[in-house]
């Protein structure tokens, strides 16, 4: 992918896969038919801005962007997250998380889960895993760019708040599910119906 994923773009793909009917302008989602639409777009930062952080500034280098967009109705949840600018030809973790970004990464809680795992932060793969979590690994490529869908069977219970790109891939192993390795940006989301 040689550009970040328009927000139009990630509206007309949620679209064909049934998720919703949206129209966009430049400023994003002006209509949505939806349960919770979940979007933001933003440059993370060491300062911030608009709820944006940057934790680790040799992982996630200053102009990197990154956009999502999920839509949870009808008994489905379709998440697109798309990113530009980050170190080349390597792969990162990327989860949903349960609160907000702040300039402390552990600030965002942990994963968001459909159904929470009664032991946090969850390691256990009957809670941790990509069916009951919004899972958004990818790889770069040579571009530093990177896109991912992820498609779950269930509708949001509560909106997660943020998004938190990680070090690593995530873990499917026993003990260490979930596990992606250091949080090296974080983005707030904002929820709209």
């Amino acid at each position: 992918m040689r550009a970040l994923v328009p927000l139009v773009t990630a509206a007309l793909v949620l679209s064909a896969a049934g998720a919703a009917a949206a129209t966009t302008t430049a400023a994003g989602p002006t209509r949505v038919q939806a349960d919770v639409l979940i979007w933001a777009a933003g440059e993370p930062t060491p300062e911030g801005p608009l709820g944006a952080y940057a934790y680790d500034t040799e992982l996630v280098p200053p102009g990197t962007k990154v956009a999502l967009l999920s839509v949870s109705k009808g008994g489905r949840t379709t998440t697109l997250l798309a990113v530009r600018g980050l170190v080349p030809d390597r792969s990162y973790g990327a989860h949903l998380h349960v609160n907000a970004c702040t300039v402390d990464p552990a600030a965002a809680g942990p994963h968001y889960q459909q159904v929470p795992d009664p032991v946090q932060p969850s390691t256990d793969p009957d809670y941790a895993n990509p069916d009951n979590e919004v899972w958004l690994d990818f790889p770069t490529g040579d571009t530093g760019n990177g896109a991912v869908l992820a498609q779950n069977p269930w509708t949001y219970r509560q909106a997660p708040k943020s998004v938190v790109i990680h070090a690593n891939a995530t873990s499917h192993g026993e003990g260490t599910a979930g596990q992606a390795g250091p949080r090296v940006a974080c983005l707030t989301l904002t929820a709209r119906d």
